[in-house]
């Protein structure tokens, strides 16, 4: 991107000067680094941390969300811990690639005070939109299908990411992206077909499937188009993504159990998209402009 793209698009105003102060060369790196790679640092501290903890004290209920636990112990902080947590380190890379992507663009748009408490509070707000639901009316068969069971732990940086996704649906709505579905239906096949085979199949089957996520994520840097297309890439508008990536998934959910929290990612979308509203109606002729820009 050229400095005159920075310039027009940025959504914030100008950054006030500070005095200079001399630093570390550890906190020039640092200060220089996006928001965005200081979450993705952050996300791969914490996820390392918590392993370890939890393999040491097996203290799990204290860092994911559970429904139950939020509202009947009182577990309050795993809003923000499950945020920072992932359920392997598959979940974990599939998540900070999402961010690398869609989080760097958005940032370059609307600055970094903006794009880092979107990121915090449409996290926690999808961990919240996804615990009252599930306690709700997670407790029949049907709910649990539809919004999770309460006795379900969630974590990952999925809901800030779909708010992400969100804030791009009414800034740059016709610009397009990809959606990787190639690891999203594998993981539905494996999951589909699990009380139907053996469990020595199923290892087996878990390593394939494993072995493929991989690949598929390896694709994503190759400049081969052929190989490119095993992780089955979809081109869509931005505006679209949030449905395909949501409302298959919820539909697959009423006859297969996903590990996936799509109430939680549809309160981060909800999120991100209200807040992109905002920004429509403040910054009317910035957006205009960013929108006009990214449809080219």
């Amino acid at each position: 991107m050229t400095k005159h793209y920075f310039r027009v698009s940025k959504i914030d105003e100008g950054e006030k000067n500070f005095p200079r102060k001399r630093r570390s060369l550890f906190s020039i790196w640092f200060s220089n680094l996006s928001i965005t790679s200081r979450l993705i640092l952050i996300n791969i501290a914490t996820f390392i941390a918590f392993s370890i903890l939890i393999a040491i004290f097996g203290i799990e209920k204290y860092i994911y969300l559970q429904p139950f636990n939020f509202f009947t112990n009182n577990y309050f902080w795993t809003l923000l811990t499950s945020m920072f947590m992932h359920a392997g380190i598959f979940h974990l890379i599939v998540n900070m690639l999402s961010l690398f992507f869609i989080g760097s663009f958005l940032e370059m748009i609307i600055g970094k005070k903006r794009f880092f408490w979107l990121y915090l509070l449409s996290g926690l707000f999808a961990g919240l939109f996804f615990v009252t639901l599930s306690f709700l009316f997670g407790n029949s068969e049907l709910g649990a299908k539809i919004f999770s069971s309460p006795e379900i732990f969630a974590v990952g940086a999925s809901g800030a990411i779909f708010a992400i996704a969100g804030v791009l649906c009414f800034l740059t709505p016709r610009n397009s992206v990809y959606l990787i579905s190639g690891p999203i239906i594998a993981i539905a096949v494996q999951f589909a077909l699990m009380n139907f085979i053996s469990a020595g199949t199923m290892n087996v089957l878990d390593i394939v499937i494993n072995i493929y996520i991989v690949l598929s994520i390896f694709s994503m840097f190759s400049i081969n188009n052929n190989f490119r297309k095993i992780s089955i890439p979809i081109r869509m508008s931005f505006w679209l993504l949030p449905f395909v990536a949501i409302i298959p998934l919820i539909i697959i959910g009423l006859f297969v159990q996903l590990p996936i929290g799509n109430t939680a990612h549809l309160g981060g979308f909800i999120a991100g998209a209200v807040y992109g509203m905002y920004l429509r109606l403040k910054y009317k002729k910035k957006t205009q402009m960013i929108s006009r820009y990214f449809s080219q």
